[in-house]
C-alpha cells in the first residue's frame, strides 16, 4: 500500500521543523536544571536516601547555593572527589549526612576536579554500553516476533503484583510490557527509592522496581524463547533521572516527550526542553527507543481537526531527537486510532493518517495507540472497534502497538481482559499480515485526498509556529487546544543559566561518542 504524497511538502516540513527547534536548542545550550544535575550524580554512582527519606542526589543539589550550581554539580563534586579520595557513592552519603560540604573544596583547581571525575564518567558510560550490548545479545538469541509489537500495560500500584501480571501477559502473547507510573509521579521533583507497593493508578518508577521487572521478563523471555521488552515513563520533573535508571537497568523503551509533559501535566516548558535534551542523549547511547505522546492530542481535541497538529508535532519531535543524537530507529513517534467511530468512512481516515506517518517516517518505530475517547462501556462494540484498530495497524506497518481493552472506560483491565485483547490482535495480525502489500490505493481517492489535506495543513501550521516560535505557539494553544506559558507550570524554579565554565562531563562525552544524525 502506498500513498502518492507531495515529497517537496514533506521536505519543507522538515526544514520548518529545524527552524522551529533551532532557537529552543540555543536556549537549552545556555541552561541546565536541577534534574539534569541530579542525573549527573546518579550516573556517577550517587544513590540512596537520607534518614529523612530524601534522595541523596536531591539533598546534595538542594544544598548548593546558586552561585555554585551554575557551574554544574559535577565541578563541585569532582573537587570533593579529588580532595577526599572517596568514591562517588560514599562521598554522596557523606555529603548528605553533613560530614562534608561541597563548598569547602572551592579552592581546588578545576583541572583536578575534571581529572578526578574522568574515570567515574568513563566507567558509567561503559556500564551503560554493556547493558546495551546485553540487550543486543538477548535479541539475537531470542528474536522478537514481527511487528506490530503487541504492547500491554500493567498498573496495580504494587510492583510484585505487576510482576505477576506482566509474566501472564507475556505468556498470552505480549511483546512489550509497560509499567504505568503512579498517578502524579510526573509532578514529583524527586525519584522514590526502593521497591514500592503503594502506588495509585500505577506503580512508582524506581530503579529497584525497574530491576525487579527486568529480571522477571528476562526469565520469562528465556522460557518463551522470545525477548520481552520493558518500557516505562520518563516524562515529568525527573525525566533525566529516570533515563539514567532505565539505562542502568536495561529498559527497552521510554515515554520521553516534552510536549506531553507541557500540555498534559503542566510541566514548565523551559525546564522540560532542557531535561529532554540530556535524557535523549543518554537514551541514544543506551539504545532505548523513545515513545512520543502525540496520541494524547486526540483524546483532548477532535481527532479529525488535530491530525495536522499531530503530524507537525511528529516533525518537531523528530528534529529534537536527531539533535540529541537519536537515530530514526530509536524514535517511536506517537499517533492514535481516536476518530469518532460514528463518522462515515472513519476507517478510511484512520488508514490515511497511519499510512501518511509510515511513509513520512519510514525508519521510525511508530507507536500506535488504541481507541479510548469514544469507548462507552459497551464491551462488544469496544472489542469490534479494537479489531478495526488492529487491522489498521497491521495494514500500515505500525511498529509499537498498544493493545486496546474491551473494558476501557469501565475499570483497570483484568488479566482476562488483557488475554482477550491479545487474542484479538494476534488473530487479526496473523490473518491480515500481508494485506497492506496487496492493497493499491485509488489515485486521488478518499484516502489520498485526506492524507494530502493533513500534510498541507501541517505545513501551514509549521509555517505559523516558525514565525512565532515554539514557546509562543504552545501558549497560543496550537497543539491539542491546550495553552501553557513559557514561565508557567511546574518546575520553572529549577531552571538556571550556565556559567561560562559550566561542567557536565557526561554531556561532553556523549556529544563526542553519539553520532548526530540531523
Amino acid at each position: 500500500m502506498e500513498l502518492r504524497i507531495d515529497r517537496a511538502c514533506v521536505e519543507r516540513c522538515r526544514t520548518l521543523a529545524a527552524e522551529i527547534v533551532s532557537p529552543v536548542e540555543a536556549f537549552i545550550a545556555r541552561h541546565s536544571t536541577v534534574s539534569v544535575e541530579r542525573a549527573v550524580l546518579r550516573l556517577l554512582g550517587v544513590d540512596g536516601v537520607t534518614g529523612e527519606q530524601v534522595p541523596v542526589p536531591n539533598a546534595i543539589v538542594d544544598a548548593m547555593p546558586p552561585e555554585v550550581t551554575c557551574h554544574g554539580v559535577a565541578l563541585a563534586f569532582g573537587r570533593a572527589l579529588a580532595e577526599t579520595g572517596l568514591d562517588p557513592g560514599p562521598l554522596g552519603e557523606a555529603l548528605a549526612e553533613g560530614r562534608y560540604s561541597l563548598m569547602q573544596f572551592s579552592q581546588t583547581p578545576p583541572a583536578a576536579a575534571r581529572g578526578a571525575l574522568r574515570p567515574h564518567v568513563d566507567a558509567a558510560l561503559e556500564r551503560v554500553g554493556r547493558r546495551r550490548d546485553e540487550r543486543d545479545r538477548r535479541l539475537a538469541a531470542l528474536p522478537q516476533l514481527p511487528p506490530p509489537l503487541l504492547y500491554v500495560i500493567v498498573a496495580s500500584g504494587n510492583i510484585y503484583e505487576d510482576r505477576t501480571a506482566a509474566v501472564a501477559a507475556a505468556e498470552a502473547g505480549a511483546q512489550v510490557i509497560a509499567v504505568i507510573r503512579s498517578t502524579g509521579q510526573s509532578l514529583l521533583d524527586f525519584v522514590p527509592f526502593g521497591p514500592t507497593t503503594e502506588g495509585f493508578g500505577g506503580t512508582y518508577a524506581t530503579q529497584e522496581n525497574f530491576r525487579i521487572m527486568r529480571a522477571a521478563l528476562d526469565e520469562t523471555s528465556e522460557r518463551l524463547g522470545r525477548y520481552v521488552m520493558l518500557t516505562n515513563y520518563a516524562s515529568g520533573l525527573c525525566m533525566p533521572e529516570i533515563a539514567v535508571m532505565a539505562a542502568l537497568e536495561r529498559l527497552d523503551m521510554l515515554l520521553n516527550d516534552s510536549m506531553y509533559g507541557i500540555l498534559f501535566r503542566d510541566i514548565n516548558m523551559k525546564r522540560t526542553f532542557v531535561d529532554q535534551h540530556f535524557s535523549r542523549m543518554l537514551n541514544a547511547h543506551s539504545g532505548i527507543v523513545i515513545n512520543t505522546g502525540e496520541d494524547n492530542y486526540l483524546t483532548t481535541a477532535d481527532a479529525i481537526e488535530q491530525a495536522p497538529a499531530v503530524l507537525a508535532s511528529q516533525f518537531i519531535n523528530e528534529e529534537f531527537a536527531h539533535r540529541a543524537g537519536l537515530p530514526d530507529e530509536q524514535i517511536g513517534l506517537g499517533d492514535a486510532y481516536e476518530i469518532n467511530p460514528d463518522l462515515e468512512d472513519s476507517f478510511l481516515y484512520q488508514v490515511a493518517q497511519a499510512q501518511l506517518a509510515r511513509e513520512i517516517f519510514p525508519n521510525a518505530p511508530l507507536k500506535y495507540m488504541p481507541p479510548t475517547k469514544h469507548m462507552t462501556g459497551d464491551i462488544f462494540k469496544g472489542h469490534l472497534i479494537d479489531a478495526m484498530f488492529n487491522l489498521t495497524s497491521v495494514m500500515t506497518d505500525q511498529t509499537i502497538h498498544l493493545c486496546g481493552m474491551l473494558t476501557e472506560a469501565i475499570h483497570t483491565p483484568f488479566l482476562g481482559d488483557r488475554v482477550l485483547s491479545l487474542e484479538n490482535a494476534r488473530y487479526i495480525m496473523n490473518a491480515a499480515r500481508h494485506l497492506g502489500d496487496e492493497v493499491v490505493l485509488r489515485p486521488g481517492g478518499a484516502v489520498e485526498r485526506r492524507a494530502a489535506s493533513v500534510l498541507h495543513q501541517c505545513e501551514a501550521l509549521l509555517e505559523r509556529v516558525a514565525a512565532t516560535g515554539l514557546m509562543s505557539a504552545i501558549e497560543a494553544a496550537s497543539f491539542a487546544d491546550v495553552s501553557r506559558t513559557p514561565d508557567g507550570g511546574r518546575g520553572f524554579e529549577g531552571v538556571f543559566e550556565r556559567a561560562d565554565d559550566y561542567c557536565n562531563p557526561f554531556e561532553d562525552a556523549l556529544v563526542r561518542t553519539t553520532a548526530v544524525v540531523s
